[in-house]
Parts: structure tokens; C-alpha cells; sequence
């Protein structure tokens, strides 16, 4: 017998399951050392959007590392190395030695640190310029994300070795946003919003976004612009990082001329007791 309603079972038993996707409870099965991770990540990116400038010095050693460890470890992981599969543990402690190496070099060289900086505020506005985009169109082919990436990465990355502190301050407070946002994710989802922005970049189908996941999304701006005024209100005009370095050689310099006065006067009262003890000999030997 015909169905009256013209819908079939499939297409009903299709639409329930549409419907079901984001109506049933997510299973969370926490790990121990993932959980500690995610919890130590999150107190990153707290300092991160709060206080990423006061913490200048920090906020570079820990971009270089966090950048650092984390390309050298997709590679190891993902990339045969000497014709052989490495284990992950092998790759996230070579990954950790050559991030640590990244960041005393972005924390000694400040220019290296601000490039770094910019950097990782254009990746992450490029790529959430890209996840919204997602949603109305999809390219056809992969170097459209990545050129995007890319590009954004370096403009923000120049205009940082510009304008320091501005940009330094929108760096910091989006990306310790973007950190807490990804913890909250995998504490409430399990990490699907960032599975979801990783088929993004793929090009890959997928389901749609439920409602829940757009509110954890939208933390992101939200603790950014936060994280912004917060760090414009605690700095203001009376800190600079420049003035930080400043002020430590101007220390040095005044020790040094401190220590040249000192210098000048233990010669100078040395020099009269030379001049008595050279009278005093000529009269003894005449």
C-alpha cells in the first residue's frame, strides 16, 4: 500500500537520525594525561589572554615552544623518518626538544619572538575567517586554505614588527582564547568542534555544527575581546617591553661609570702618596 504522506521510510528514518545527532548525550570517557594536558593548557592560555604582555618574556618562550613542538611532532608522527614509523612517544620527545630549543630562540631574539607572535594571530583569524566561510562555500581544491593561511600568517607577522605592543596584545588575548575554547570543547564534546575545523582544512564533508558547539565556538571572541580591554587596562601607558630592555642596559651602563669613578679616584688618591714617597727618597739620597 502507497504511503499517504508521499515520505518514505528511508527518508523518515534519515530525518531522525538528522534530528538525533545533536539531540543524543555525548559519551565523555576522559583519559587521565589528556585531562592534565587539556587542564594545563587551559591555565596557558588564562595567562595567555590576560596578562600575555606583562608576561612578555614568557608568552615568547612558550609560543616558540608550543609552535615548534607541535610541527616537529605531526611530522615525526604523520612523516616516515629514516625509512621507519616512530612511535609517539618518540615523537613528542623529539618534538619537545626542538620546541625548546624554538623558544629560547624566540625568547633571546625579540624580533624572532614578535614574528612568531603575528604569525600565530594571522593563522588563527585566517582560520576563522575559513570556518565561517565553510559554511555558505567550499573550495575545490586545498591550496585555497592554505594560501589563506599562509598569507594572513605573514601580514600579521610584519604589521607585529611594527606596531609591537598593539598587535603584541591582540596576539596574546587570541590566542589564549582560542586555547580555552578548544579545552572547554574537549571537556564538553570530546573535541568535535576541532575535529570539525580539521575537516574544514581537508576539504572533507561532515556533519553540521550542532547548537552547543557554536556556543563553546563562541567563547573564542567573546574572552578575546575580554582578554583586549583587560591587558589595555593593566598596561596602559606605564609598561613596555622595550622599556624593560632599556632599562636593564641602562643599569648596566650605570654601573659601569659607577665603577669608573671609582677607578679615577683610587688613582687619583694613589697618585699623592707616589709623589710623597718619590720627595721622601730624593731627600734620604740626594
Amino acid at each position: 500500500m502507497a504511503d499517504p504522506t508521499g515520505l518514505s521510510s528511508e527518508g523518515a528514518g534519515a530525518g531522525m537520525a538528522e534530528v538525533d545527532a545533536c539531540s543524543l548525550e555525548i559519551e565523555r570517557k576522559y583519559d587521565v594525561i589528556p585531562a592534565v594536558i587539556c587542564s594545563m593548557c587551559c591555565l596557558f592560555g588564562i595567562i595567555y589572554c590576560f596578562f600575555g604582555y606583562r608576561c612578555f618574556k614568557a608568552v615568547m618562550f612558550l609560543s616558540g615552544l608550543m609552535f615548534g613542538s607541535v610541527i616537529i611532532f605531526l611530522l615525526c608522527h604523520k612523516e616516515h623518518v629514516l625509512d621507519t614509523q616512530l612511535s609517539v612517544e618518540a615523537s613528542a620527545g623529539i618534538g619537545l626538544g626542538i620546541g625548546l630549543l624554538c623558544g629560547l630562540v624566540t625568547m633571546l631574539v625579540r624580533s624572532v619572538g614578535l614574528f612568531m607572535t603575528g604569525l600565530l594571530l594571522g593563522l588563527l583569524l585566517a582560520l576563522a575567517a575559513l570556518l565561517v566561510t565553510h559554511q555558505f562555500y567550499t573550495p575545490t581544491t586545498v591550496w585555497v586554505p592554505l594560501g589563506a593561511l599562509l598569507g594572513t600568517g605573514m601580514l600579521f607577522a610584519v604589521l607585529t614588527l611594527q606596531w609591537q605592543k598593539l598587535f603584541t596584545m591582540l596576539s596574546t588575548a587570541v590566542f589564549g582564547a582560542a586555547i580555552m575554547t578548544v579545552c572547554a570543547d574537549y571537556f564538553v564534546e570530546m573535541l568535535a568542534l576541532a575535529t570539525h575545523v580539521y575537516e574544514c582544512l581537508r576539504l572533507t564533508p561532515g556533519p553540521p555544527l550542532c547548537w552547543y558547539s557554536w556556543v563553546i565556538l563562541g567563547i573564542w571572541p567573546a574572552l578575546s575581546i575580554i582578554g583586549v580591554l583587560v591587558q589595555w587596562k593593566l598596561t596602559d601607558d606605564s609598561f613596555s617591553h622595550t622599556e624593560v630592555v632599556i632599562s636593564r642596559r641602562q643599569k648596566r651602563v650605570q654601573l659601569m661609570r659607577i665603577r669608573e669613578k671609582d677607578a679615577k679616584k683610587r688613582q687619583q688618591a694613589e697618585l699623592p702618596a707616589k709623589s710623597a714617597g718619590q720627595t721622601d727618597g730624593h731627600r734620604h739620597f740626594p
